[in-house]
C-alpha cells in the first residue's frame, strides 16, 4: 500500500525547494542532500496550503522559487533578480522556513484533499519510478560506454601483442642467419688462414732454389 504523501520545504543555495514525498529520507534522496537538511534545521514538512497544494499536484517532482520570495513554486524557477539586505535575511533564515499556517491552514485543506492522498501516493510512485528507470537507463548508456572503451583496448592491445610476437619471431629468424653467416666467414676465414701459410712456405722454398 502506497504512504501517505507530505510537503516537505528546504532552502538551497539561491532557491527554495520543495517536494511531497513519504518519507524526509525520501526528500533528501530528492533534494540530492549529502546531510540530513532536517537534524541541521534547514528543512521541514511545510503547513503552508498554496505549497501543499503545488507539490500535491506533482508528487515526487522538486518544485522551485527563488530564495526571500513569496511567490507560487515551479519545476523551474529564475535566479533572484535582487538580493538586498532584506532578501539577505530572508535567505539566511530561509532554512528555518515560515511560521506555520495553523487553523488557517487546517480549515484550508478539504476534505477532498485528504481523499486524493491515495491518488498522490501513488502519483509519487509513479515518479520514483520512472526517475529510477532513467536512471537506469543513463547507467545502462554508461556500461554500454565502458564496454565499447574496453573492447577498443583490448583489440589495440591484441595487435600490440600480435606486432610484438611477429618481431619478435622475424628477430629471431634474422639472428638465426647472422650465426650462419658468421659462422660461413669463420670458416672461410680459417680456409683462408691455412692455403696462405701454405703459399707462403712455398714461395720461401722458391726462392730458396729449392
Amino acid at each position: 500500500m502506497a504512504r501517505k504523501l507530505k510537503t516537505y520545504q528546504t532552502s538551497l543555495g539561491f532557491f527554495e525547494q520543495a517536494i511531497a514525498a513519504p518519507s524526509m529520507k525520501a526528500a533528501l534522496e530528492a533534494w540530492g542532500a549529502d546531510s540530513n537538511l532536517f537534524h541541521q534545521g534547514v528543512a521541514k514538512e511545510s503547513r503552508d496550503p498554496d505549497i501543499i497544494a503545488a507539490t500535491m499536484a506533482k508528487p515526487g517532482v522538486v518544485l522551485k522559487r527563488p530564495v526571500g520570495t513569496d511567490g507560487p513554486f515551479g519545476e523551474h524557477a529564475d535566479l533572484p533578480k535582487t538580493l538586498g539586505e532584506d532578501g539577505l535575511k530572508k535567505a539566511a533564515l530561509a532554512g528555518a522556513g515560515r511560521k506555520p499556517a495553523g487553523r488557517k491552514a487546517k480549515k484550508s485543506l478539504s476534505r477532498s484533499a485528504k481523499a486524493d492522498d491515495r491518488k498522490a501516493a501513488e502519483a509519487y510512485e509513479r515518479e520514483r519510478q520512472s526517475r529510477e528507470r532513467a536512471e537506469a537507463k543513463e547507467e545502462a548508456a554508461r556500461q554500454k560506454q565502458r564496454e565499447r572503451r574496453q573492447r577498443a583496448v583490448d583489440k589495440a592491445q591484441r595487435a600490440l601483442d600480435k606486432a610484438r610476437d611477429e618481431h619478435t619471431q622475424r628477430a629471431a629468424a634474422l639472428q638465426t642467419e647472422v650465426e650462419k653467416i658468421q659462422a660461413r666467414l669463420n670458416a672461410e676465414e680459417a680456409g683462408w688462414n691455412e692455403m696462405h701459410a701454405k703459399l707462403q712456405a712455398a714461395l720461401r722454398r722458391a726462392g730458396d732454389g729449392g
